[in-house]
């Protein structure tokens, strides 16, 4: 019987872990630029330079006066079509959790701002590893959370070991104040 306690605080400590490296990497989209057409941004060339994972924030920081970011299909991003987006953002201060593989369109649908580049297409490679592999995870829409969004961060390889270090560091802490380490 004595097994069945540390069966569960074993569990329960991999359960903190998962949960802590299951938050990913927050994108500012266009990085210092934000989400403009001040200074024609390249939002392809910065897209292609990030590797999005599953959990991954998308934060798209503009004007709220001059810009806004709606959410649409890949035929209404490629004819730059704002008439019936999938969802519309409007606060200025943006974050969109990114919760499905595949490709994510996003435009300005302001008057001539997405004909003039102010687009990006976040790509979630089938590859990329994932905080959660059950199909309902995968199936969920993405959320907005204006109010309490997460800081920037970066998408590198150092931040990812980074925050598999914390978790693992944080579940032997535990293990050790417990005494099963």
């Amino acid at each position: 019987m004595a097994m069945a306690p540390r069966a569960y605080v074993m569990a329960l400590v991999l359960s903190v872990a998962a949960v802590i490296h299951a938050h990913g990497a927050v994108h500012k989209v266009g990085d210092s630029a934000g989400w403009t057409t001040i200074g024609s941004p390249d939002y392809k060339q910065w897209a292609v330079t990030k590797t999005f994972e599953l959990g991954d924030v998308i934060r798209f920081e503009y004007n709220p006066q001059f810009h806004n970011v709606m959410r649409v299909t890949h035929a209404m991003y490629r004819a730059c079509n704002a008439t019936a987006p999938l969802a519309t953002y409007t606060t200025g201060n943006d974050s969109i959790s990114i919760t499905t593989r595949g490709h994510h369109y996003f435009i300005c649908g302001v008057n001539g701002h997405c004909q003039s580049g102010q687009r990006v297409d976040i790509n979630v490679l089938p590859t990329t590893a994932t905080p959660s592999s059950s199909p309902a995870s995968s199936m969920a829409a993405p959320t907005l959370s204006s109010a309490q969004s997460p800081g920037p961060s970066s998408n590198t390889a150092a931040s990812s070991m980074a925050s598999i270090a914390k978790a693992l560091l944080l579940a032997m802490a535990i293990l050790f104040h417990l005494g099963f380490a």
